[in-house]
C-alpha cells in the first residue's frame, strides 16, 4: 500500500494538499464507509466506535508511525497529522484512536530493541492497541514533575502505588504507557530527574492492582480514573533508562500536541464547510443569510484562522520528524488550531439557529468534541505561559 511520502528532508512550507493527497484520499475512503449516522448513534450511546477504529486500523492508518521493519508504513508525524485531520474533516472524532499515535513516538524513539520486536508488529497488525498514557494526577495537572506516583524497584519487578486521572481509552486499549517516580523528588537535583516510564499490560494490570473508575463527561470521550495498589510491572516494561523518563515523555507529549492541532484543523474546516453550505441555501427575508456581511465575516475569520493554524501545524511536524526541537511550535500549533476550530464551531452553531442544536445536524455533537481542546491536553493559559517563559524569556510565573 502506497499511503505518501516519506521524504523526512521536505521544505517547512509546502503544497501540502498535493504532496499527501494519496493519504487524504484513502482515509476519506475508509470514512465514507461510517457516515455521520454512525457518529450520531455511538454518541448518542455513549459507546466506542469499534467498528470506525477496526477499520482505520485494518487499512494501515494506525500503523503510520511504525517504521516498516516492524510491519509499519514508517511515515513521519506529519503523514499521521494529515489522517488525523481527515477523520475530524469526515465528521469523526480521532480522540477515539489519536492516543495510539502519540504513544507511539515514545515506544520507537526510546523503546528497546526487544520491546520494538515483540510490540509493535502486533501493534500493526492489529492485534494491540496502545492508546493510553497515564501522566495527569488529582494533586498535579500539568506539573508532571510533582506527581506522587511512584514505582519502587523490587527484585526483578516494579511495585506501583499511587493515582491518575484524565486516563483515556483504558477500556478499549491493551497497553497503556505510563509515569512514575522511581526516585523520590528530594533526592534528586533536577526535578524533572527521578520519572521512569513503563508498559503496562492493561488487562494484567486490572486483575492485580490496578482500578480503573470512568469519568462520566460532556463529550463521549472514555475517560478513567486510574489507583495503583501494589501493582507489579516486569523490569523489561522499562523503556529506555531509569529515571530519564520525562524526557522520553515530552516526545509523546509534543507529538500529542501537534495531531490534536491537525484534528482542530479537521474540526475547523468541517465547521466552515457546513456553515458556508447552510447560509448559502438559507433564505430568510427573501435573501440567503450568507449574502449578509454579519453572517460571511465570522465565517471568512475562521477560515483565515483554520489555514494560519494549518501552517504553523505543518512547521511543528517537520521539526519533529527531522529530530529538532519542536516544543514551541507544537504548542502554538495546538493553540491557533483550537483556537479557530472553537471559532468556527460557534459560527456554524450560530448561523444554523435552533438547528445547530438538533442532533440530526450533527453540529452541538462537533460542537461539545472540539470544545475539549480549550482544556485538554494542555489548557491555553499554560500554553500562553510556555511561550512567554521559553520564547519570549520572560521570567515563570509560577
Amino acid at each position: 500500500m502506497s499511503i505518501g511520502c516519506k521524504d523526512k528532508e521536505r521544505p517547512l512550507l509546502q503544497d501540502v494538499e498535493s504532496d499527501f493527497q494519496d493519504i487524504r484520499d484513502g482515509v476519506r475512503a475508509v470514512c465514507a464507509q461510517f457516515p455521520d449516522e454512525y457518529h450520531r448513534k455511538v454518541d448518542a450511546a455513549r459507546a466506542y466506535p469499534e467498528k470506525f477504529v477496526d477499520a482505520l486500523t485494518s487499512a494501515g492508518w494506525m500503523a503510520a508511525l511504525i517504521p516498516e521493519e516492524y510491519g509499519g508504513s514508517g511515515l513521519g508525524l506529519t503523514e499521521a497529522s494529515v489522517i488525523m485531520e481527515e477523520i475530524n474533516r469526515a465528521g469523526g472524532n480521532s480522540g477515539a484512536c489519536h492516543g495510539q499515535m502519540y504513544n507511539m513516538s515514545t515506544l520507537v524513539r526510546h523503546g528497546s530493541e526487544e520491546q520494538r520486536q515483540r510490540i509493535l508488529p502486533r501493534l500493526a497488525s492489529g492485534e494491540l492497541r496502545l492508546q493510553s498514557m497515564g501522566v495527569t494526577e488529582p494533586s498535579t495537572g500539568t506539573d508532571t514533575t510533582k506527581i506522587t506516583t511512584t514505582a519502587v524497584k523490587t527484585g526483578d519487578r516494579y511495585v506501583i502505588n499511587g493515582q491518575k486521572v484524565w486516563i483515556s481509552r483504558v477500556q478499549h486499549s491493551d497497553l497503556m504507557i505510563l509515569l512514575a517516580r522511581t526516585t523520590p523528588l528530594a533526592e534528586v537535583k533536577k526535578k524533572s530527574e527521578g520519572l521512569s516510564i513503563f508498559l503496562v499490560d492493561i488487562k494484567d494490570a486490572m486483575k492485580s492492582g490496578m482500578q480503573v473508575t470512568p469519568i462520566p463527561n460532556m463529550v463521549n470521550h472514555e475517560t478513567n480514573e486510574l489507583f495503583f495498589d501494589n501493582l507489579e510491572i516486569p523490569e523489561e516494561n522499562l523503556i529506555g533508562q531509569e529515571g530519564k523518563g520525562f524526557g522520553y515523555i515530552l516526545t509523546g507529549l509534543n507529538a500529542e500536541r501537534t495531531l490534536i492541532a491537525a484534528e482542530c484543523i479537521g474540526d475547523g474546516y468541517w465547521f466552515i464547510d457546513r456553515v458556508t453550505r447552510y447560509v448559502r441555501d438559507r433564505i430568510v427575508f427573501g435573501r440567503p443569510i450568507g449574502q449578509n456581511q454579519g453572517v460571511q465575516f465570522p465565517i471568512a475569520e475562521s477560515h483565515i484562522e483554520v489555514e494560519a493554524a494549518n501552517l504553523m501545524r505543518y512547521k511543528a511536524c517537520a521539526l519533529f520528524d527531522s529530530g529538532k526541537s519542536c516544543g514551541a511550535e507544537a504548542n502554538m500549533a495546538k493553540y491557533l488550531a483550537a483556537k479557530a476550530s472553537w471559532e468556527a464551531a460557534n459560527a456554524c452553531i450560530q448561523f444554523h439557529g435552533g438547528f445547530g442544536f438538533a442532533h440530526e445536524y450533527d453540529v452541538e455533537r462537533k460542537f461539545r468534541e472540539t470544545r475539549l481542546y480549550q482544556v485538554a491536553p494542555i489548557s491555553t493559559n499554560l500554553i500562553l505561559s510556555y511561550i512567554a517563559e521559553h520564547v519570549l524569556g520572560l521570567p515563570r510565573s509560577f
